[in-house]
C-alpha cells in the first residue's frame, strides 16, 4: 500500500480550504510552499501585514497569528490548519485552550532516505513518557491513520536487542515496556510487533512505529530528517479538528498543507 499516493490522491480529491501561519523569519518560504500546495488545497497565509505584503495567495491579516489560525479552524472558515513558521509552544498552547485539550497527541509522518514512507510517534519531547501515555498514543494514533484507508501495523522500539538484557537497567525496563506496549496493542486487535531497537527492521516491516520516548523520537526524527536525508510531511494532531503541527528546522510547508487536506474528510 503506497502511503504517500493515498495521500496525494485524498488531498487532490479533497482540495480543501487549508490555513497556514506564517511567523516573521523569512515569510517567503511559507508562501513558496504554499504555492506549490495549489494543486491540494485553497491556501489562506494568517500572519501580520508587514509579513505578508506582496503576496498573491488569500490572507488573514492578525496581530496574533497563532490565535486567528486557531479561531478560523474553530469557526469553520478553514477546513484544516497548518501550524507553519509559528512558533510552537504559542501555537499549540492556544490550540489546547481553544479546544479544551488537557493534552496534545501527535503522529509524525516521515519518509526514509530511500522514500519508505511511516507514520512515527512520540515526537515530542514531553511525550511518551510512560507506558499509557505510549499506549494512548498508539491507540490514537492507529484510529487516525485508519481514517486515510490505511491499515495499521506497529512496530514498537526499545532500548536494546533481547541478548543485551542483563547489561543495563535501563535496557532491561525498556525491552520489557517494548513487550508490554506490544503484547497490549495485540490484544486489542492491532497487528503490533516489538522490533527491540532494530529500527531498520521496524521501517522494513511496519507503517507506525512507536519509539520509546518523545526525546528518543525527537532525536530519532532529527536525525533522519535533518541529517540523514529523510522526510518529513508534519504531524497531525490527534483530534477531531484538522491541525498539522510542523517544525520550523526544515521547511517544504507544501507537504504539510497536502497532508492536511487529505485529512478534511
Amino acid at each position: 500500500m503506497d502511503i504517500l499516493k493515498i495521500i496525494h490522491d485524498c488531498a487532490t480529491s479533497n482540495h480543501a480550504r487549508i490555513g497556514i501561519g506564517v511567523g516573521s523569519k523569512n515569510p517567503g518560504e511559507v508562501v513558496k510552499g504554499a504555492e506549490k500546495a495549489s494543486e491540494f488545497a485553497d491556501v489562506v497565509l494568517v500572519g501580520r501585514e508587514e509579513d505578508l505584503r506582496g503576496f498573491n495567495l488569500e490572507v488573514a491579516y492578525s496581530e496574533d497569528p497563532p490565535r486567528t489560525l486557531v479561531e478560523l479552524l474553530a469557526s469553520g472558515e478553514i477546513d484544516g490548519a497548518v501550524r507553519g513558521s509559528l512558533g510552537s509552544k504559542t501555537t499549540l498552547g492556544v490550540l489546547k485552550e481553544r479546544f479544551g485539550l488537557e493534552r496534545l497527541y501527535r503522529v509524525s509522518l516521515l519518509a526514509s532516505s530511500d522514500g519508505a514512507p511511516f507514520f512515527f510517534a512520540p515526537v515530542g519531547i514531553d511525550e511518551g513518557e510512560t507506558i499509557a501515555d505510549r499506549l494512548v498514543l498508539a491507540e490514537k494514533g492507529c484510529g487516525f491513520i485508519k481514517r486515510l484507508g490505511i491499515t495499521p501495523r506497529v512496530g514498537v522500539l526499545s532500548g536494546g536487542r533481547f541478548d543485551d538484557i542483563g547489561r543495563s537497567h535501563a535496557v532491561d525496563q525498556s525491552l520489557a515496556e517494548g513487550e508490554f506496549i506490544a503484547a497490549s496493542l495485540q490484544r486489542a486487535g492491532v497487528d503490533a510487533t516489538h522490533c527491540t531497537v532494530l529500527v531498520e527492521d521496524a521501517v522494513r516491516n511496519a507503517n507506525f512505529i512507536i519509539a520509546p520516548s518523545g526525546i528518543t523520537g525527537n532525536l530519532m526524527y532529527r536525525a533522519l530528517v535533518l541529517i540523514g536525508g529523510g522526510d518529513g510531511f508534519g504531524a497531525p494532531v490527534l483530534m477531531n479538528h484538522v491541525f498539522v503541527d510542523t517544525s520550523r528546522a526544515k521547511g517544504d510547508y507544501s507537504k504539510p498543507i497536502m497532508l492536511a487536506s487529505a485529512l478534511t474528510k
